[in-house]
């Protein structure tokens, strides 16, 4: 049976209202609780038509060749890294831009295993979103882990110079103090693996279950995503807290 008719988003004045109504209710949420900015909100939801209308558009060129899919992730992970920087150190900076090295310390090497493992179909259109997601995770666990370490480091600056003192090198006591911390960024990660299926339907597993495939293939291509993201989060976590120990990635207030 085809359902193709009945398992997509119908484009149209409907669709329009609902989502112009979700934004003004996110931002009533925003101005009832003072949680947040409704700026941000605002900000967020005309961004993302922009690049989706844009990613739309030339997905499918993007999608022709090897050469272009590999040069749209290469731009994803810029994008991801960008992000991460401005989130840990406020600027975009030259040095800023290490974040990148978070990013693809578990995203390169995971997608190489599943590409070397033939179990993954080598084509543009499997390999570009599953990339996409690992990037995503990637960036998150980046951006979760060196705010909150940065924090840790501002709040307990009196603890950090005690450590100094008391023969710590300065990276071994940005260690000390900052992994128990970091280690949060890895807690979505963690949560959404032990409850999937339970909790929420992912988007790959949606994804491939619309395109066609069976309920075992979808389960099988989510779940090689969620530990893929184990590895890859907890690479970019890894990598982030080392680079914050070196020096390399600091925040203004630490430069």
């Amino acid at each position: 049976m085809d359902t193709t008719g009945t398992s997509s988003v119908r484009i149209g004045i409907p669709f329009v209202a609902l989502a112009v109504a979700l934004v003004l209710l996110a931002v009533v949420i925003g101005l009832w609780s003072r949680i947040g900015h409704r700026s941000d909100v605002v900000t967020a939801a005309v961004r993302a038509v922009v690049q989706l209308a844009g990613v739309s558009a030339v997905i499918g060129v993007v999608l022709r060749s090897w050469w272009s899919t590999i040069a749209f992730l290469v731009l994803m992970s810029l994008v991801a890294a960008g992000t991460s920087a401005r989130r840990i150190t406020g600027t975009l900076r030259l040095r800023s831009w290490w974040t990148w090295a978070s990013i693809l310390a578990g995203v390169v090497p995971v997608l190489g295993l599943i590409l070397a493992s033939t179990v993954l179909p080598l084509h543009p259109v499997a390999l570009l979103p599953s990339a996409g997601i690992l990037i995503g995770g990637a960036m998150t666990a980046t951006s979760i882990a060196g705010r909150r370490l940065h924090e840790e480091l501002r709040d307990r600056r009196g603890e950090y110079e005690a450590l100094l003192s008391l023969g710590f090198l300065p990276a071994d006591a940005v260690r000390f103090l900052g992994r128990p911390v970091a280690e949060l960024a890895l807690v979505p990660g963690l949560d959404q693996t032990r409850t999937v299926g339970l909790v929420t339907l992912p988007g790959a597993f949606v994804g491939v279950l619309l395109a066609g495939a069976s309920p075992w293939q979808a389960g099988a291509t989510q779940l090689l995503i969620l530990l893929g993201l184990l590895v890859v989060q907890g690479a970019a976590v890894a990598v982030t807290v080392e680079l914050i120990a070196r020096g390399h990635l600091t925040a203004p207030s630490r430069s």
